[in-house]
């Protein structure tokens, strides 16, 4: 019998992409999440499926019983992340995210940080494409600098067609920010009303100077300052990916592979500054959302052989070598520290 992983939310866009590589790497599949009929479809022999609502937590529990650690792929996360972690809390195993929510980021710090720490969970949220891949990066780039003035991240992508749950969490998130729009200055999240600017961006060759939305706040707000020390996190959206997102009629994104990846490729360039110095940390790849599950993936292998920095709530770029980390995904991203 090999290690045994829950997968709640295992039927979603995302969700499925880590069962696969979960699969993939001999993990035993626990299958969770509302829908029985769902996940008995996505099922296949040896997997087993345990249905649980967020708010049954008999049934949570019963969904980890046994399990060495848990994916949380469930969204929207402000309703699924904390029924999810009390649950790996009281099961005593670890809890790995792919919220991409600011909000539901910044309550997983603010609310579990000293309940992981006393109870010795390893508690990653965010280990996803908008979040966790930007923290490592900013953590590779940082090297061995203890602080510095700004970080800014760039994302090239060439397209974005959104998935259903990613326009739910959207809507979430408005919400919960009254309209509001949110940025990461002075060392704290400020919420505000100002236009986002558009601007040029370099990015590295092939793609080169393009026009990107300025302000374009994503999880890596939360994740990037949870622990390095930069007052100034700033982020951008190239234009083309911002317009798909806020067209109403994008549709969801296509398999164009085996492996059921869209054709959309995405560059992350991240540069950090200290004074008069610049350092820069590039990855590039394929589907925003199937790269999420390498990075949930290696993060629970890493957690449970022993790999992690700490315990309690952490970021990616905390808890794990960023280097190292990134490099363990050659198969699925390139990656480039420069300067």
């Amino acid at each position: 019998m090999g290690t045994a992983v829950v997968v709640y939310g295992a039927y979603g866009h995302t969700g499925r992409f880590v069962v696969a590589e979960l699969r993939e790497r001999g993990f035993v599949l626990v299958l969770s999440g509302r829908d029985e009929g769902k996940l008995r479809a996505v099922a296949e022999p040896g997997d087993d499926v345990r249905p649980a609502s967020v708010d049954d937590a008999a049934a949570l529990d019963r969904a980890l019983a046994g399990a060495a650690a848990v994916v949380n792929c469930a969204g929207p996360f402000a309703t699924t992340a904390a029924p999810v972690i009390e649950a790996a809390l009281r099961a005593g195993i670890p809890y790995v995210d792919v919220a991409a929510e600011i909000e539901a980021n910044a309550d997983t710090f603010a609310r579990f940080a000293d309940r992981a720490r006393e109870a010795g969970v390893a508690v990653v949220p965010a280990m996803a494409f908008f979040g966790g891949l930007a923290d490592l990066l900013a953590t590779a780039a940082m090297g061995d600098w203890t602080a510095a003035d700004e970080a800014h991240v760039a994302y090239g992508l060439s397209s974005w067609h959104p998935t259903a749950g990613t326009r739910v969490a959207g809507r979430v998130s408005g919400q919960r920010r009254d309209g509001r729009r949110v940025r990461f200055t002075k060392g704290e999240l400020a919420y505000h009303d100002d236009e986002l600017p558009t601007l040029r961006w370099s990015f590295p060759e092939p793609m080169g100077s393009r026009e990107v939305i300025g302000e374009f706040a994503m999880a890596d707000v939360v994740t990037i300052p949870s622990h390095l020390s930069i007052p100034e996190v700033r982020s951008y959206m190239a234009v083309e990916a911002a317009r798909d997102l806020a067209a109403p009629d994008t549709p969801a994104p296509v398999a164009a592979d085996e492996r059921g990846r869209s054709g959309q490729t995405f560059l992350v360039d991240v540069v950090v500054r200290s004074g008069g110095e610049e350092r820069r940390a590039v990855a590039s790849g394929q589907d925003i959302y199937a790269i999420s599950a390498p990075l949930a993936v290696e993060a629970v292998r890493r957690v449970l052989t022993g790999r992690a920095a700490t315990t309690g709530v952490a970021s990616a770029g905390a808890i794990f070598d960023a280097p190292d980390f990134l490099r363990a995904l050659s198969a699925h991203l390139k990656f480039e520290l420069r300067g």
